[in-house]
C-alpha cells in the first residue's frame, strides 16, 4: 500500500494507494470513527462493490443510498434526495458519508457532507481512473446547472482517500480513456517525466499493468496534493489544473452532461489550449503533434463536436469560474511541464481557433 498526505494543517488527510485498499478495513474504521456510515454509490458500483463494503462494516450499522449512473445526476435534484434520505434515518453529526463510486457520486457526496447539519465527514473511494487521479483529491466538491457545469459547490476536504487500482478492472475501456486525459494533463502542467512516461507505457497501461497503474496514480496524487496544499481554494496556482477545462466545460455544457465524459471532453480541450498556445508563438508545432499524438494513443478525441460553433464556445465560457470583470481567461501551455492562467485572448482569437 503507497500512502501520501495532503497537507492542510489540522484538516490534513491521507490517501492510501494499492491493490487492495477496498479490503482494508482497519484503515477505513480508524477513519469513521465514532460516526455511522452511510455509503453513497451508484447502480453500475452498487452490483460490484456495495454488499462487500456494507459487510465489511456492518458493526457500525452502515446505510446504502443509490444514485443511477451518469453526469446528469450531478444536481440539485439528487442533492436534496440524498439529504432527505438522510433525514428520514435521523442521520446526525455523527454520520459520515461515503463515497463509492467515480468524479459524479464523489462530487455529489461531498457538497452533500459540505452542507448537511453544516458539514459532517466523509471519506473518498473512487473506482474511476478519472476520479483516483484528480476529483476525490483537493476537496472540490459540486452540482451541476443546466447553465453551467460545477457552480454550486464548496471546498470540503474528505477524512481519507482509499484508492483501489483492482477497481479499474472493471472499468469500462471508454470511461478508462477518460481518466488517462486527467493523467495527461498533470504531465503538461507539472511533470515532463511523467509525460514520456505514458509515451512509453501506452500498451502497458491499457493493460492495466499494475506496477505502471500505481505509479502514474501516485505521481498524479503526488502533484495535485502539493499543489492544493499551496492554493486550497484556487486564487492562483490551483487553477493550472484546469488545463483544458475552459473548453471542456463548455463542450459538456453544450452537448448535454453525459453525451461526451469529462475526460473526453478535458482531451479535446487540452489540443485547443495547446493549438492557442501554438499561435502565441509559446509552443511549437512539434509539441502540439506531439499532445495530439499521446491524447490519440489512449483512444481520445482530438476534435471538437461537429456541430458545436464558436459562438456556442464563447457563451457557455463567458460563465467560467475562472473569469474576471467579464474576461475569459485560459491555462495555456508555456512550454512543456508548465502553464500559466492568460487573461489576454480576444474573442476573435477563439473563434479563428474554433472555426479552423
Amino acid at each position: 500500500m503507497l500512502e501520501l498526505t495532503v497537507n492542510l494543517d489540522e484538516r490534513s488527510y491521507p490517501i492510501y494507494i494499492g491493490k487492495s485498499a477496498l479490503q482494508d478495513n482497519g484503515r477505513l474504521v480508524h477513519h469513521i470513527g465514532d460516526c455511522r456510515p452511510i455509503i453513497i454509490t451508484n447502480d453500475t458500483i452498487a452490483p460490484l462493490y456495495l454488499q462487500k463494503l456494507l459487510d465489511s462494516l456492518a458493526e457500525l450499522n452502515p446505510l446504502s443510498f443509490i444514485i443511477p449512473d451518469g453526469e446528469q445526476y450531478k444536481s440539485l435534484e439528487w442533492f436534496e434526495k440524498i439529504s432527505a434520505f438522510l433525514l428520514q434515518n435521523n442521520c446526525g453529526r455523527d454520520t459520515c458519508l461515503i463515497a463509492l463510486g467515480g468524479g459524479v457520486v464523489g462530487d455529489l457526496t461531498g457538497f452533500v457532507a459540505a452542507c448537511y447539519q453544516r458539514g459532517v465527514p466523509f471519506i473518498q473511494i473512487p473506482t474511476t481512473l478519472l476520479s483516483q487521479v484528480d476529483s476525490s483529491v483537493g476537496g472540490k466538491t459540486a452540482v451541476n446547472h443546466p447553465l453551467g457545469k460545477n457552480m454550486i459547490g464548496a471546498f470540503y476536504q474528505p477524512q481519507a482517500v482509499f484508492i483501489d487500482t483492482q477497481s479499474l478492472h472493471t472499468l469500462p475501456a471508454r470511461e478508462f480513456a477518460a481518466g488517462m486525459a486527467e493523467v495527461i494533463k498533470y504531465g503538461l502542467i507539472y511533470d515532463t517525466d511523467l509525460f514520456s512516461y505514458l509515451e512509453q507505457h501506452v500498451t502497458d497501461l491499457q493493460q492495466l499493468d499494475e506496477v505502471c497503474l500505481q505509479h502514474i496514480i501516485f505521481r498524479c496524487c503526488e502533484i495535485k496534493a502539493l499543489i492544493v496544499a499551496q492554493d486550497e481554494k484556487e486564487h492562483g496556482l490551483r487553477a493550472l489544473l484546469n488545463l483544458g477545462h475552459t473548453f471542456a466545460h463548455a463542450i459538456e455544457a453544450q452537448m448535454g452532461y453525459g453525451v461526451w465524459l469529462h475526460g473526453e471532453a478535458v482531451a479535446t480541450g487540452m489540443v485547443l489550449a495547446a493549438k492557442l498556445a501554438n499561435a502565441r508563438e509559446d509552443l511549437s508545432v512539434d509539441e502540439v503533434t506531439r499532445i495530439i499524438d499521446v491524447i490519440a494513443q489512449y483512444n481520445l478525441p482530438t476534435k471538437i463536436p461537429t456541430k458545436m460553433t464558436s459562438e456556442q464556445f464563447l457563451t457557455h465560457m463567458r460563465k467560467d469560474k475562472k473569469n474576471k470583470k467579464g474576461t475569459i481567461r485560459f491555462i495555456l501551455p508555456t512550454q512543456f511541464g508548465q502553464c500559466a492562467l492568460v487573461d489576454d485572448v480576444s474573442d476573435d482569437q477563439v473563434r479563428d481557433l474554433i472555426e479552423q
